[in-house]
């Protein structure tokens, strides 16, 4: 694998995340339906299991803060989160199997903690006023569903090329 190849790749999801649902056709859907794209963070996950542990993690730092600065206004969230995830999912591992679908639940319930964390850091410092039930109807659960038809489709490729990454480290 070249090794420009991950940071690129990485990057492409980053960028993909915040254009995903200006993509998607008009009308494709008419509800109030939040629907919040984490593909970044299930290739980091998959990286973390597949790839290298300190690897997952120093991405999770990096594009954290990258993701604090391009998206919100407060620093420290994401930054938080995602290398937290990542280290969280290689200790939840080395319990389980490393099966593409324990792999690939485990990834769903780590996005399903990030989401959870950051609506209450968000609800915590008064920057949503969205009660916890309306939250988990309009923004949880369609993000979850989103995230699981993505790391159904996109778990085997990733893999794949996380075990070439950690090919190449070895060599």
């Amino acid at each position: 694998m070249n090794r420009f190849l991950l940071p690129v790749m990485l990057a492409a999801f980053f960028v993909i995340e915040s254009v995903f649902v200006h993509l998607l056709p008009d009308g494709t859907f008419t509800s109030d339906r939040i629907l919040v794209p984490r593909f970044l963070i299930i290739a980091i996950f998959f990286l973390t299991v597949y790839g290298n542990k300190q690897y997952g993690i120093i991405y999770g730092f990096v594009f954290g803060l990258l993701f604090d600065v391009f998206y919100t206004e407060i620093l420290g969230i994401y930054l938080f989160l995602f290398p937290l995830m990542a280290y969280a999912v290689s200790k939840i591992m080395k319990v389980l199997q490393t099966n593409i679908v324990i792999v690939t639940i485990v990834s769903i319930i780590g996005v399903a903690l990030l989401e959870l964390g950051v609506y209450e850091m968000n609800f915590l410092i008064h920057r949503t006023d969205m009660n916890f039930p309306h939250f988990v109807s309009l923004r949880f659960l369609p993000t979850i569903i989103l995230n699981l038809a993505f790391s159904i489709i996109a778990a085997y490729p990733l893999k794949r090329q996380f075990e070439k990454f950690a090919e190449h480290l070895t060599e």
